[in-house]
């Protein structure tokens, strides 16, 4: 049996462990974007964390809600 530490969080949380300089492109809807991770924030490397950020500013930009 495998088991899966799920975690939800914000986007706002990845963005200021990783890349807090980034903090100002995103409005505060963006932000509190809900994420959830398979394997918990404890173990998401960098460069996960940038391709989750990369794919939420596309994922915003697709439905209209980047100002």
């Amino acid at each position: 049996m495998i088991i899966v530490d799920m975690e939800t969080v914000k986007l706002s949380q990845i963005v200021m462990k990783w890349f807090p300089d980034m903090m100002p492109f995103f409005n505060p809807k963006e932000l509190d974007s809900k994420i959830l991770l398979r394997d918990g924030f404890t173990v998401l490397e960098p460069e996960d964390a940038l391709e989750i950020i990369q794919y939420s500013i596309c994922e915003h930009q697709s439905t209209g809600q980047l100002h």
